[in-house]
């Protein structure tokens, strides 16, 4: 029952509220208040609009309330590859849950490019040589592929002591995507060993077995199938720990981690606090925007 009260609620000036208010009146054909005497007061009309007016907004209140409260219980989205979601993200769930026991995350492992604007995912970790242009991103790795395997199959017989000796074992592919420019292959890392080991063997002379997918080549590795050409940031903990070597001083450049949301997410903080951990692992201490773009 006061115009200045309402302007201050409303962030408006109590001249707007009044021109509001005689608008409404003329669009109904009567008047909803007495001004004068003051105090302001409702004439019948307008008591008797007032009831239902305050619970059909209580009701646009209460569910725009639901469905907010219902957005905000639904688990965050990520999307990234299949080789970084289970060899290095889901190890990691366990300190987000510590974190953030209040948001859930549900993670979509796919080595095709999902479209966070058809809103699958709520952000993606990519795999990609450079930073997505229509979409907020934050750079997380670089990696490099090295030629690894378990050191069990490594006897004293059939040890590598140089390029030549890896006719002698098999050595692990996998499939890539074809958008991906620079694919890594066992042909590619001999040619460029090649300027370094002139007893490199051909890619002929060689034993070969593929899988279409990279975690499936890493766990052929471990399981001392063969030697496969890694990423460094994938089988970090396996190189660290021993269950996995370098047997090969010579490596092919990889891409680029990026983290990416859309500009303008309707959960932006929930997306705000995966980026800040994310930023907070220690493995992660060099993540920074890469790129803001519109």
């Amino acid at each position: 029952m006061s115009f200045k009260k309402a302007a201050e609620e409303l962030g408006v000036t109590p001249t707007a509220i009044s021109h509001q208010v005689r608008a409404l009146e003329a669009d109904i054909g009567k008047r909803l208040f007495r001004r004068r005497p003051r105090p302001l007061t409702l004439t019948e009309a307008g008591a008797r609009l007032f009831p239902e007016i305050r619970d059909g907004f209580d009701k646009m209140s209460a569910a725009m309330s639901s469905v907010q409260d219902d957005a905000l219980s639904q688990p965050l989205v990520v999307t990234t590859t299949n080789a970084f979601a289970g060899r290095w993200l889901l190890p990691r769930l366990a300190l987000w849950q510590e974190a953030h026991a209040n948001i859930t995350l549900e993670v979509i492992g796919s080595d095709y490019v999902v479209d966070l604007k058809a809103g699958v995912a709520d952000l993606a970790v990519r795999y990609t040589e450079s930073a997505p242009t229509d979409l907020v991103t934050y750079e997380l790795f670089r990696d490099r592929y090295i030629p690894v395997c378990n050191p069990a199959i490594l006897s004293s017989k059939d040890s590598i002591q140089q390029a030549a000796d890896l006719n002698r074992f098999v050595l692990i592919d996998n499939a890539w995507p074809p958008e991906f420019p620079n694919i890594i292959t066992w042909r590619r890392l001999l040619e460029a060993a090649r300027s370094k080991f002139p007893d490199v063997p051909t890619i002929a002379e060689c034993k070969l077995f593929s899988f279409r997918e990279e975690a499936h080549a890493i766990e052929a590795a471990i399981a001392g199938q063969g030697i496969a050409i890694c990423s460094d940031v994938l089988v970090a903990h396996e190189i660290e720990t021993g269950s996995l070597i370098e047997v090969l001083d010579v490596c092919l450049p990889g891409a680029t981690f990026f983290l990416a949301h859309l500009q303008n997410h309707p959960r932006l903080p929930q997306i705000d606090e995966f980026v800040l951990w994310m930023r907070s692992l220690p493995e992660a201490g060099s993540v920074r925007p890469a790129s803001h773009k519109p």
